[in-house]
């Protein structure tokens, strides 16, 4: 059973902000819970404005990297990009590529790791590769390269210049590079939340801004707003916080992405099967998880290839050719989801285990970290998947649960792992497979002493309260004008309290509820999606939803998208 808790909100401020900005007052109080410290800030996130982008010379490195890359194009370099195999690394890799191009670049080839080969990020093989591939006198990195401390002195001994772009955080030594464009090494706080597309749009904000202030032609064609769909993408996937920055790029690109003419983006999409306007979510769910199957399964390459193609017979085969990749994925996840928790029930109690450690010979590493992710979230425990080969090694995948660093944790058992790394949220590691048991035993530990005493139950969070004559088409109307939504801006949950069911609940589809809410003379539609089964309780409820708008040939409705039911207090 979920643990209801209400997302605390200046009750006052609210009702300052409703009634200065005229908004209802279940989306002040949203809005009064986020932290805004004026009216000023509250309508700049209303009306988020690509000229409130922050200054891309305040990201540390900046000035060095755009004159090493002018000097790279008026000499005719060859420009080597070297990205990541997931989402944010293949948008930043095309982002630039592409932008590079439109600045007279001669030639520009974007490199992608092998995840099961080279593993993340720029490791001596993968320089090694991509430095033979494209013999380049530039080498840019983009998504990665903040500790690739081996791999900088290797192009140093090689005499190639590197320039870093990354988001990632600093462990341990910096490389001996160029430069370093990486917002976490002293930027202003708004920065340190990009993703790596978003460094990277900096990077090409700078170059352009650089250009102008020097009268070079090669930017008078060139609008960087119609790349906005790349950083759109490549942020929500890469699950940064939506915030400041990142929401002023992502809502522009969203709008850019729903308008693009672009083969690739088109053939994603209409594979994808998303036939209405293209949100946070859809880009989460849909369009991710297929850009993000060629790394996990064969080579992201593709991925990259259908973003970068100008056929749109090559973009729909491509697109496919994912479609299949994410579907193979999906199975192989759920093969391995079900291995993992026999392994865990086996012997779980919920008052002893604190941190699930579970591998196998065998695992396929391209999917252990959403293995990992679905199993913090199905024990609300810190978990590790570790994917072993036939020599002994393990790949593994870390995710968390709120208020707990994996980070911290893995430090204290550093003296079982070959290494790590990550943020405190996800991490990676690796291993050996004679270390497993101990490391297991150890993570427990670790995770036990700040863990024990925490209720660990789920938790409904609810970020307003109204009456149900409340929820109509103008909360709506004002509801949407919070969006983009995902991380530290999540979509809206409202609750209802003491209403009854006007009709008896109906089964729909192949596992659904259907409800028709009452309160008075007002009366609302609901449905729990994979509630079918679900118990209603006697008497008046309480409900928490998702309000939506759910459009059905060519008319829309209000739609109120159960995510929990309680019996009213």
């Amino acid at each position: 059973m979920k643990v209801w808790k209400t997302v605390a909100s200046d009750r006052n401020w609210a009702v300052q902000i409703s009634q200065e900005l005229n908004l209802p007052q279940a989306v002040a109080e949203i809005l009064g819970g986020l932290g805004f410290p004026d009216l000023d800030a509250v309508r700049r996130f209303l009306d988020p404005r690509l000229s409130d982008l922050t200054d891309p010379f305040l990201i540390p490195g900046m000035d060095s990297a755009v004159q090493r890359i002018w000097q790279a194009i008026d000499h005719g370099e060859t420009i080597a990009v070297y990205g990541d195999y997931d989402v944010d690394g293949i948008t930043s890799t095309g982002l630039l590529t592409k932008v590079l191009e439109s600045l007279g670049a001669a030639r520009v080839i974007p490199c992608l790791p092998s995840r099961l080969k080279e593993g993340y990020g720029l490791s001596p093989a993968a320089l090694t590769r991509c430095m033979q591939a494209t013999n380049p006198q530039l080498l840019l990195t983009v998504d990665c390269g903040t500790n690739a401390v081996e791999a900088a002195q290797l192009a140093a001994r090689s005499g190639l210049d590197v320039i870093v772009t990354d988001h990632h955080e600093v462990s341990g030594d910096l490389p001996s590079v160029l430069a370093i464009v990486n917002p976490k090494l002293g930027a202003p706080e708004s920065l340190k939340l990009l993703a790596g597309v978003g460094v990277v749009f900096k990077l090409c904000h700078a170059l352009v801004k650089d250009a102008k202030r020097r009268a070079r032609s090669e930017v008078n064609h060139i609008d960087l707003r119609k790349y906005l769909d790349w950083v759109a993408v490549g942020t929500v996937a890469d699950i940064v916080p939506l915030r400041k920055e990142n929401r002023i790029l992502v809502r522009h690109g969203l709008a850019r992405l729903n308008q693009s003419e672009s083969p690739g983006w088109k053939a994603l999409i209409d594979v994808a099967g998303l036939r209405q306007a293209v949100t946070t979510r859809d880009i989460a769910f849909c369009l991710g998880p297929r850009l993000n199957a060629a790394g996990r399964i064969s080579n992201a390459e593709l991925a990259l290839e259908l973003l970068l193609t100008r056929d749109a017979g090559r973009a729909r085969d491509i697109a496919l050719e994912l479609d299949g990749a994410n579907r193979e994925r999906q199975n192989i996840e759920a093969a391995i989801l079900r291995e993992a928790q026999a392994d865990i029930d086996t012997g779980f109690n919920p008052t002893s285990h604190f941190g699930l450690v579970v591998g196998r010979l065998g695992w396929h590493p391209g999917v252990i970290g959403i293995v990992a992710s679905r199993l913090a979230a199905r024990y609300r425990r810190p978990a590790i998947v570790i994917a072993f080969n036939e020599d002994g090694t393990g790949r593994g995948s870390c995710r968390s649960i709120e208020g707990y660093s994996l980070l911290q944790g893995l430090e204290q058992c550093r003296d079982h792992l070959i290494t790590f790394g990550g943020h405190d949220m996800a991490a990676g590691l690796e291993m050996e497979w004679r270390h497993l048991e101990s490391f297991r035993m150890r993570f427990n530990e670790i995770a036990a002493l700040e863990l024990r005493l925490r209720d660990l139950s789920p938790v409904q969070p609810v970020h307003a309260w109204l009456d149900l004559a409340q929820v109509n088409n103008d909360l709506l109307d004002n509801l949407e004008r919070l969006e983009p939504f995902g991380q530290d801006n999540p979509k809206p949950i409202l609750a209802v309290q003491g209403v009854k069911l006007a009709l008896a609940p109906q089964k729909v589809g192949t596992n659904h509820l259907r409800l028709t809410l009452a309160a008075g003379s007002a009366r609302r539609s609901a449905i729990g999606f994979g509630m079918g089964d679900q118990c209603i309780p006697d008497g008046p409820l309480d409900i928490a939803f998702c309000l939506q708008r759910n459009t059905y040939q060519g008319t829309d409705s209000l739609q109120l998208t159960v995510q929990d039911i309680r019996p009213s207090c």
